[in-house]
């Protein structure tokens, strides 16, 4: 079984003493909470710039200090306890919504592991560490967050946060599936659920290049497992007045606030690891520069891959709309689950013909037949559901409709058809009508009109 799965070295990991653990662990807090603070500035301005308005400009330097007031504000804001909530559980919800974004940045490698450098003295790799189910840990902890949303909207005591703590566990069950899958295909591609071992074998190709259609399935999945635009359910002011926060203030509705984009960052710097090469430099600075993958240097091509992805998130949100509740859950249970299921199908057995030793020619044909095969089926399911759709419809009647149906105007259902619209008067007579001409036929203007015309 060794030649089906990568050779994992993590033996680097866990040496080191504890005082640089918690270096380590203080500049990983550090980098997500600085990177939150400028992403919140950032998306203000990219989005107001794209709204042809002006963005925050009045705190620090062209407002770059905008989301570190909007913290000290709401910390300074009056902390309300609603009457009727579970005390406890309304305290704890968004601690658990924060602390498990937190955690899983331990195991994304800012650098190579065989690349130390020197920390006060002390030799150490740019991870704080790593694991051998390191994609199962951060599906682990990316599934807790949602318990601190659900409770949160239970807790309340109230209908509007309930609803929006049900839809964002609803909508974790159908997003979580198509990314553990779109995580499987990176798994049997590499051989490896260590990330730093993930990093190491893109050093060819980059997993965006061969796994495509993972990359699309996980850039779809975080933006609906983060809560953001156009998925954006849980928090829809529109019908939920603010979703499972309504009944939040101060330093608790900050909290979730920081949840949201701390995940932003977590699952940027995820998909960095996996499909983008992590911290390696780009193709055309990696081919002219040796160095650019040693010392401190990766660490810039990391942060520079995250903020392109944070990127994508605010241009989503200023360019879409949000979509509705049923959209969400058919583009979740019928679109992604289906397509990564098939490919993750697809790329095991690639792998598992490239473990046989197949050619490339081989390995194409058998796929490209098995593409062929399973669209063909589906054409002539397709064929014969409409026939039986059309046999149907022929068979039974549409229901009759009656639009004033109980005194009220209602809407056609599905199947039903409006009654014939009154006959309208003919053109001319109309534009006569229009034009300040006679409304009827009886005072005889018309027909001296129609008279003088002849």
């Amino acid at each position: 079984m060794s030649r089906y799965f990568a050779a994992e070295d993590l033996s680097m990991f866990g040496h080191d003493p504890w005082w640089l653990v918690v270096v380590k662990a203080v500049f990983c807090f550090a980098f997500v909470m600085l990177t939150v603070l400028f992403s919140i500035v950032w998306e203000r301005k990219v989005v107001a710039w794209m709204q042809l308005r002006i963005g925050p400009n009045r705190h620090g330097p062209w407002g770059m200090l905008q989301s570190l007031a909007d913290g000290v504000k709401l910390m300074l804001k009056e902390d309300v306890v609603v009457k009727r909530a579970d005390k406890v559980v309304y305290v704890l919800a968004p601690v658990i919504a924060v602390v498990p974004a937190f955690m899983a940045i331990a195991v994304i490698p800012f650098g190579p592991a065989d690349n130390e450098v020197s920390i006060f003295g002390t030799r150490t790799t740019m991870q704080l560490t790593d694991l051998p189910i390191a994609l199962l840990y951060i599906l682990a902890v990316a599934s807790v967050g949602i318990y601190g949303i659900v409770l949160a909207g239970w807790s309340s005591g109230s209908t509007y946060p309930l609803l929006g703590g049900l839809r964002s566990c609803a909508q974790m069950i159908s997003y979580e599936i198509a990314m553990g899958a779109a995580f499987a295909s990176v798994f049997l591609y590499s051989g490896s659920m260590s990330t730093s071992t993930i990093v190491d074998q893109q050093t060819d190709r980059w997993y965006v290049l061969l796994l495509p259609v993972s990359f699309i399935l996980y850039i779809v999945t975080m933006v609906g497992e983060t809560n953001r635009a156009p998925f954006d359910m849980p928090e829809s002011e529109g019908d939920l007045v603010g979703g499972f926060n309504t009944e939040y203030s101060s330093i608790k509705f900050a909290l979730f606030m920081l949840a949201e984009y701390i995940n932003m960052v977590t699952v940027s710097a995820v998909s960095t690891t996996l499909f983008l090469g992590g911290w390696r430099a780009p193709w055309p600075v990696s081919t002219f520069w040796e160095g650019a993958n040693h010392g401190w240097w990766p660490m810039l091509w990391f942060v520079l891959k995250v903020q392109l992805l944070l990127f994508l998130f605010i241009w989503l949100r200023g360019t879409l709309p949000r979509v509705r509740y049923d959209q969400l859950m058919k583009l979740g249970w019928k679109v992604l689950i289906p397509v990564s299921v098939t490919w993750l199908m697809l790329v095991a057995t690639v792998r598992t013909l490239r473990n046989e030793h197949y050619d490339f020619a081989d390995i194409a044909l058998y796929v490209g037949g098995a593409v062929l095969a399973l669209l063909l089926i589906s054409f002539v399911a397709d064929v014969f559901r409409e026939k039986t759709k059309e046999s149907a419809q022929g068979a039974e009647q549409p229901p009759g409709f009656d639009p004033m149906a109980g005194g009220f105007p209602v809407p056609p259902l599905p199947g039903q058809e409006l009654p014939p619209v009154p006959r309208r008067r003919p053109r001319r007579e109309r534009e006569l009508i229009v034009s300040g001409g006679a409304d009827t036929q009886s005072d005889g203007s018309l027909e001296g009109k129609e008279a003088s015309d002849g």
